[in-house]
């Protein structure tokens, strides 16, 4: 094909286009969106603070033998729970008794002896009343001091009885407390070392210890607001505190501090604080919380006050900045920039500034819109992320478990704030 053939057709091309008459689109009218629309929800709100922590036993001990011997009888099973005074272990305890019973003889022999010296000298001395010559006073101070040597020797025979009937006693060694037991790590016919043979373990269930770091950050706000009593107390100015497992929504066990570390550490810039918290069995004996958990902390830092609350799928996010959309007058789209606090357990988002009670937020339908345009609204019940099948509100949060009073004594708390102590039996 030449080049004159390829013009031709490119000519015909142009004129075809320009010269057709075209049928121009029709342009349809831009449509007035339809958004949902909620005023935000006005209520009671605690603020709260939430940290990891991890459960303890209000008491731990290492069960050792404080006597030597062959373990003879172990009448528990691994895992039970023993009370306070069930016997854990007998150790066989035949030579104990062989020196507790010879101990004993010999404090009978020295018995009589201090009861003959006794009279010897009694009648030493009624003699020289009657008659001065007929005794000297030299044999008198004999029979004095052997009085006086066979009252020494039942003093030291009954030391020694009671020395052999304790070591005879530490044969059986005993729950120091109410407590889970552990492991068997020595079965009957083992040789037990005196204090270095761990026969098992026993933790305590009932209550139970929850450790957390708060930060210093933390700590300055709630200090400060106690100080200013903006902190929700409970009675005898104890602190309280909830908690949850990781498989449970809300926090429905409720406790209180009962320790708060006196040193923040330098390389963690945090302070450690304790909670006590019930842990109840169940009719069959079996309890929820065991020592070593991970667990959810949530620590109210001020007393309830009335707070606006927005959808968490109504805000807004513009580098860190927050804001949502609100439907004014003529039904015209306005940006209102606002502060948040913290997210509520039913996906509600607490405002601190920049929203009134009339506000009609826009919580559906915001990629439809922009600032100054025209929507039209429908108004629906502000509705958080937690919502049920139906759409319904979600079901009010389970009441706390409160702690059992018996378990809020002081004085069965250890103030040192270890939590383990390794005791003897």
């Amino acid at each position: 094909m030449t080049q004159r053939t390829w013009g031709i057709r490119l000519s015909l091309v142009v004129l075809g286009f320009f010269g057709c008459d075209r049928e121009k689109p029709k342009l349809t009218p831009s449509t007035i969106p339809t958004v949902s629309v909620s005023r935000p929800v006005v209520r009671e709100v605690v603020e709260y603070e939430y940290f990891t922590g991890r459960t303890a036993p209000q008491f731990s001990v290492e069960i050792r033998s404080r006597a030597s011997g062959y373990l003879k009888e172990m009448p528990f099973k691994e895992g039970d729970e023993v009370k306070k005074g069930d016997l854990l272990f007998k150790l066989d305890d035949e030579p104990y008794l062989s020196q507790l019973k010879k101990a004993q003889s010999d404090l009978d022999a020295n018995k009589s002896s201090l009861k003959l010296a006794q009279a010897d000298n009694r009648r030493a001395k009624e003699i020289l009343r009657a008659n001065v010559g007929a005794i000297s006073k030299q044999d008198v101070d004999k029979y004095e001091a052997t009085e006086e040597q066979a009252d020494a020797a039942v003093k030291a025979s009954a030391a020694n009885v009671n020395a052999y009937q304790v070591s005879f006693d530490f044969t059986t060694i005993k729950a120091p407390f109410d407590g889970q037991v552990g492991r068997y790590n020595y079965t009957v016919g083992n040789l037990v070392n005196a204090d270095t043979t761990t026969l098992t373990t026993v933790v305590s269930q009932d209550p139970i210890y929850v450790y957390f770091d708060v930060d210093e950050q933390t700590l300055l706000k709630v200090g400060r607001r106690l100080l200013e009593r903006q902190v929700d107390l409970k009675a005898q100015g104890s602190f309280p505190v909830m908690m949850a497992l990781g498989d449970e929504d809300g926090f429905p066990h409720l406790g209180e501090i009962n320790f708060v570390d006196n040193v923040i550490s330098s390389s963690t810039g945090t302070l450690t604080l304790r909670g006590v918290f019930a842990n109840p069995a169940n009719p069959f004996g079996k309890r929820l919380l065991r020592p070593g958990m991970f667990v959810k902390v949530q620590l109210p830092v001020k007393k309830p006050s009335s707070k606006l609350l927005v959808s968490e799928r109504a805000l807004i996010s513009d580098q860190g900045r927050k804001s949502v959309m609100v439907v004014e007058a003529q039904n015209t789209v306005k940006s209102v920039p606002i502060t948040v606090g913290p997210l509520q357990e039913d996906g509600l988002r607490v405002v601190e500034t920049g929203l009134s009670q009339d506000d009609m937020v826009i919580v559906s339908g915001l990629q439809f819109v922009r600032p100054k345009s025209q929507v039209k609204m429908e108004e629906v019940p502000m509705v958080g992320s937690k919502k049920s099948v139906d759409g319904a509100a979600p079901p009010e949060p389970r009441s706390p478990r409160p702690l059992p009073s018996s378990a809020l004594n002081s004085n069965a708390f250890p103030s040192d704030g270890s939590p383990s102590t390794e005791q003897q039996k």
